[in-house]
């Protein structure tokens, strides 16, 4: 099993909850990439991170964080800003996140900050979601992403609120287009699909991506699982039945799972395969949206396995 690189930004959510009656805000590690890191690491996989971190204290909570779960820091560089904040409401078991702090803490990676010969020995590339949005971090991403030879998967995990009119939105479709096009796994939710293409149907998302040039695609549809399209056919698969709490994370979780797949067993060559890595990553979901979530729910094998059984 090789190892994965990930890149894109670790931040702190701040999570609505109740207690004793009172409303208040409890404080989580997350942000897409950290989560999609500490999903595959969790599972048994080998990451190394690539983002930056706050010399604060939550920046070293973060990085503390990263440690135990067994995710690499060499791509790690820390800026003298205070951490972003992500302030979490929830509509039933889904978030909603708003983003405070200037300039964000998580997109200040330059592309001299890219360690590459971490980059030259990995074997799959993650990068995607808000930092994207920000300079410096999205030229770097651009630099990694079209320099790299191995697997290159990407989410564009659409933030509503970052966008504030529709200039916004077409420039960042034209921006997840770029990736898309030479994408070995695009994942992305049903949400972002219908954001991005104004349209509900996962399926026409999916052929959409492909069309562009991904190689496969999965669209995450929460409580009715996912469609996966690749280049022999496209299938829905149904997610298992949960009680869920917490759907915080689910999405990370998949791709975290999926990046495990990968690593474990390399990219599959129809939709057979795919469609054994994402049964596998749905459950990992399952599972998660099971607990609080955010980066603490992603379970090791043995908890799946407790979960499942085998699969």
């Amino acid at each position: 099993m090789g190892y994965a690189v990930v890149l894109g930004e670790a931040l702190i959510d701040l999570l609505e909850d109740d207690l004793d009656g009172e409303q208040i805000y409890r404080q989580a590690i997350g942000g897409a990439p950290l989560n999609v890191a500490v999903g595959a690491a969790r599972l048994g996989g080998q990451v190394e991170y690539g983002g930056t971190l706050s010399t604060d204290v939550l920046g070293d909570r973060i990085a503390a964080f990263l440690a135990e779960a067994g995710v690499g820091e060499k791509g790690v560089r820390r800026v003298d800003v205070p951490t972003t904040l992500a302030v979490t409401t929830f509509e039933g078991a889904e978030p909603a996140f708003t983003f405070y702090g200037e300039p964000p803490s998580y997109a200040l990676l330059t592309p001299d900050d890219l360690d590459r010969t971490i980059l030259a020995g990995a074997d799959v590339l993650y990068t995607g979601s808000i930092c994207l949005l920000r300079e410096p971090f999205r030229a770097t991403a651009r630099d990694a992403w079209s320099t790299f030879g191995g697997l290159r998967v990407f989410d564009p995990n659409v933030r509503p609120k970052l966008l504030p009119d529709a200039a916004a939105l077409t420039a960042l479709r034209v921006l997840v287009e770029e990736f898309f096009a030479t994408a070995d796994l695009v994942k992305l939710s049903s949400a972002d699909a219908e954001l991005l293409y104004g349209d509900s149907d996962p399926a026409a998302a999916a052929d959409r991506i492909r069309a562009l040039g991904a190689q496969a695609v999965v669209v995450t549809c929460g409580s009715r699982g996912a469609h996966v399209a690749a280049v022999d056919g496209a299938a829905l698969l149904p997610a298992p039945a949960v009680a869920a709490i917490d759907a915080t994370g689910a999405g990370d979780s998949v791709m975290g799972a999926l990046v495990h797949q990968l690593l474990t067993d390399g990219r599959p060559s129809g939709l057979a395969g795919w469609q054994r890595h994402v049964r596998y990553a749905l459950a990992v979901a399952g599972l998660v949206c099971e607990r609080q979530g955010g980066a603490t729910a992603m379970p090791t094998p043995a908890e799946v396995t407790a979960r499942w059984g085998q699969l």
